[in-house]
């Protein structure tokens, strides 16, 4: 569900593993629309990037595409700090970075978070499938009784 951006804010729908579901409400101003220009000390990327900025998932050392972050809090008004992790690597960032790439990257973490819940559901299903199997298999061979239950 989302509000028109005219509106001054916009509405990010999150539904949790645990099926509970939570709204984020993003409010934006007139002046927090004007793209920020890049925050004074922020390190230049050495790695890839797209348009001039930085894709956060991606490791500046060894270009692993599996950072996240440890931490983030919001810095300025469309301004966020925030600390990422290469598990790869160990490399380390705590920088400030502006609402766009920080969108863009919250997109790259849902698309993953999306993937790994995927893979767990067919893991799951695949677990349930062979337990089935030996329980029907020992139901079949009798060496389940009334009273193992």
């Amino acid at each position: 569900m989302s509000i028109p951006p005219n509106q001054g804010h916009h509405v990010k729908r999150i539904v949790l593993p645990s099926g509970k579901t939570i709204d984020v409400v993003y409010f934006s101003d007139a002046v927090s629309e004007i793209a920020s220009p890049r925050p004074a000390g922020l390190p230049q990327p050495s790695g890839p990037e797209r348009d001039g900025d930085p894709d956060l998932h991606i490791c500046r050392e060894c270009a692993s595409e599996l950072v996240y972050p440890t931490s983030w809090e919001e810095s300025r008004a469309r301004q966020w700090r925030v600390t990422l992790r290469c598990p790869d690597c160990e490399w380390t960032l705590d920088a400030v970075f502006g609402q766009d790439i920080v969108d863009r990257f919250d997109e790259v973490l849902d698309l993953g978070t999306e993937a790994l819940m995927n893979d767990l559901r067919q893991l799951t299903c695949a677990n349930m499938a062979e337990e089935i199997d030996r329980f029907v298999s020992a139901l079949d061979a009798g060496a389940i009784m009334p009273m193992d239950f």
